[in-house]
């Protein structure tokens, strides 16, 4: 199951708990075991004796037994449960490290309903591996070969019909039960996932359905998906059941054929007749908790299901390779870069060269679909090139730590997330040691002074309009304060006269730093140092805007076309 190899190593690094545990659950089993073969020998002594002091004795073990019974299973269910919730954190954070470096692309590879319910769902299946799973059997086989060696000393016929019944429980039940519980888990796995999905998006969509008069039509879809859970979930009940009345059922004619071999013994003068009702009383105890181990199985295939999942959105553990801190670039180079996305069938960016240098203002225009905002995700690392490669300072991209290069850049995407508190949180976002005169400065920069930071934001910024959403990114930009500043349609939903207050404020406050401007817009780029111009995923025409217009080409005709349209 090399699927759970890193769950098993999170398990593993619990050992000192999964110890205590298996040594409580194997301590447990004993006293249980003790405490009905004790009571089966006191109605056995008690008919033929009544010497009170041996009766007493026996009631003093009993009482000894029971206390030593509940004492370890509640010892075994702490440290047990312990070791889960300890082995589940680690999970978490792993999991959280691994899935960092790829959030802001991963969502083109899942939609969120699933996404969140890998997150949580299968996150929380693998807590069963510990307990049902991974030390249950150790447990159990401990018991019954301890019980096992006692009953031999008594009699080798019925030791052996015990290890048969052992093969036959612990072994035989499950194994021929877990390939009919394999297609099972997955459909349940599959209908959850689709409801998680379907649910989330009709919470997101719901104004939108509402307007478009498709809510009772998607009501019902989701009620639909809803039905298909619970019925799938009843099958898996059903067969979860039936596997544990099955592992009953042969525990209790395991008990039947130690009763009746041992009748024929006691019969036959092979076995004292007194000691009969104890060894009866020791299979019950030892076969009452077989029915456990045929849901392993289940839990089984439910925990590497899980554990699939959650490796398909990581990619596969972790990255190999060395990485190393990036350097604060003076310079990025494209080279010949190439990038396609999944199940697409064009290239989004065919071959491109380009350099963008440090201290400038290069701004990278185009229509609609040019490449442009790939050339962003490439520069910010949450895309990988097909081919070629981008260097920092001669020094490859994919070669450097995310988090030094992210550290180096002031992002400003198409779409920022704002979260539900005040106007204050969600701009310390950007640096949580900002004070109140910087965070003051930032909303000035971007003609927002006249917010208040104890403004309270609704969820996803829902009482936010286009542009305020967008001049409060750039103010996150802002408070950030790196030399690298990469903006993709900043200011789109900005009237003009505002964003050109904000470039300006931006280019005079830091004159130094490298901008990188991503924008459909062709007005105010005469002051840009650079303007690269693409179409169709190739750089067109790259050059200064006085330099562009006076070879009349590419650019000059979208200007043009510009003019036109402004004019009529």
């Amino acid at each position: 199951m090399r699927e759970l190899r890193e769950v098993l190593f999170f398990v593993l690094k619990e050992k000192r708990d999964v110890l205590l545990s298996i040594f409580f659950g194997f301590l447990a089993g004993l006293a249980s075991v003790a405490l009905l073969a004790s009571s089966g020998y006191l109605i056995s002594r008690a008919a033929l004796t009544s010497n009170l002091t041996i009766l007493i004795i026996l009631g003093a073990c009993l009482k000894l037994f029971s206390l030593t019974s509940a004492l370890s299973r509640y010892g075994e269910r702490l440290f047990s449960h312990r070791a889960t919730f300890s082995m589940l954190s680690s999970l978490r954070l792993s999991f959280f490290d691994k899935i960092v470096p790829q959030a802001p692309g991963i969502y083109r590879k899942y939609r969120s309903g699933d996404l969140l319910a890998r997150i949580i769902g299968d996150v929380e299946s693998l807590q069963n591996f510990l307990l049902r799973v991974f030390y249950p059997p150790v447990v159990l086989a401990a018991v019954f070969l301890a019980t096992i060696f006692f009953t031999s000393f008594y009699s080798a016929q019925l030791a052996w019909i015990l290890v048969a019944g052992m093969v036959l429980v612990i072994f035989l039940i499950p194994v021929l039960f877990a390939w009919r519980m394999h297609r099972i888990d997955i459909d349940v796995r599959i209908a959850r996932s689709s409801l998680s999905t379907d649910a989330t998006e009709f919470l997101y969509g719901f104004r939108e359905l509402k307007i478009h008069r498709e809510m009772d039509r998607r009501q019902e879809q989701l009620r639909t998906l809803a039905l298909d859970y619970g019925e799938r979930q009843r099958k898996a009940g059903l067969e979860r059941n039936f596997n544990q009345s099955i592992s009953g059922l042969a525990g209790l004619l395991v008990c039947l054929a130690v009763l009746a071999v041992g009748a024929a013994l006691a019969d036959a003068g092979e076995l004292d007749a007194i000691f009969l009702a104890m060894l009866a009383m020791i299979a019950i105890g030892l076969f009452e908790n077989a029915p456990q181990l045929a849901a392993l199985p289940s839990f089984l295939e439910e925990s590497r299901q899980a554990a699939v999942r959650l490796d398909s959105v990581t990619g596969g553990g972790e990255r190999t390779g060395h990485l190393e801190a990036a350097p604060l670039a003076k310079e990025v180079v494209f080279e010949d870069v190439s990038f396609r996305y999944p199940q697409e069938a064009r290239d989004a960016l065919k071959n491109i060269s380009l350099t963008i240098p440090a201290g400038g203002k290069t701004a990278i225009v185009g229509p609609s679909g040019s490449g442009k905002s790939t050339v962003m995700a490439l520069l910010l690392k949450v895309l990988e090139p097909s081919s070629g490669k981008i260097l920092l300072d001669g020094q490859a991209l994919a070669d450097t730590e995310e988090e030094s290069w992210w550290n180096q850049v002031a992002p400003v995407l198409q779409e920022n997330h704002f979260f539900y508190g005040t106007l204050r949180s969600n701009l310390l976002i950007a640096r949580e040691d900002s004070t109140e005169e910087e965070l003051h400065f930032a909303l000035a920069q971007v003609e927002l002074s006249h917010f208040p930071l104890s403004k309270n934001i609704t969820e996803k910024g829902g009482n936010l309009s286009g542009g305020e959403k967008q001049r409060l990114a750039i103010a996150r930009a802002i408070l950030k304060n790196r030399g690298i500043w990469l903006l993709d349609e900043p200011v789109s939903s900005v009237d003009s006269v505002t964003a050109h207050q904000i470039y300006r404020s931006l280019f005079t406050a830091n004159h130094d730093d490298t901008f990188v401007i991503i924008s459909h817009d062709l007005s105010k780029l005469e002051e840009m140092d650079q303007i690269i111009v693409m179409d169709g995923g190739t750089v067109v025409e790259a050059g200064t805007f006085a330099a562009l217009m006076a070879e009349q080409g590419y650019f000059y005709k979208l200007k043009q076309i510009e003019k036109t349209v402004f004019t009529v």
